[in-house]
């Protein structure tokens, strides 16, 4: 049943359909957050324990292994975040 709203030009008819949910899709870009937010975490204090210990032979490592975590969770939040907004405004 349309909506009829009143507006200073005249009426404006809203159609208020029933919006579609892909609930396969929408479940995958969850999971897509669920693994980005320990890596929101852990990647800055790798990178901080990593500037801590200076003096450790194993610095470097540790300082990319923290990069690349902050990486991999800049990533999936982004991959989660297009996939929810898919399933949501999917044709």
């Amino acid at each position: 049943m349309p909506l009829q709203v009143l507006y200073l030009q005249g009426i404006i008819t809203i159609k208020s359909e029933k919006m579609s949910l892909n609930r396969e899709v929408l479940s995958r870009g969850i999971k897509y957050l669920a693994w980005a937010l320990p890596l929101m975490f852990v990647g800055p204090t790798v990178i901080y324990n990593a500037f801590i210990n200076k003096n450790n032979g194993w610095h470097y490592l540790v300082l990319a292994l923290g990069i690349v975590c902050c990486f991999g969770a800049v990533y999936l939040m982004f991959k989660g975040v297009k996939t929810v907004v898919d399933s949501i405004f999917e044709n």
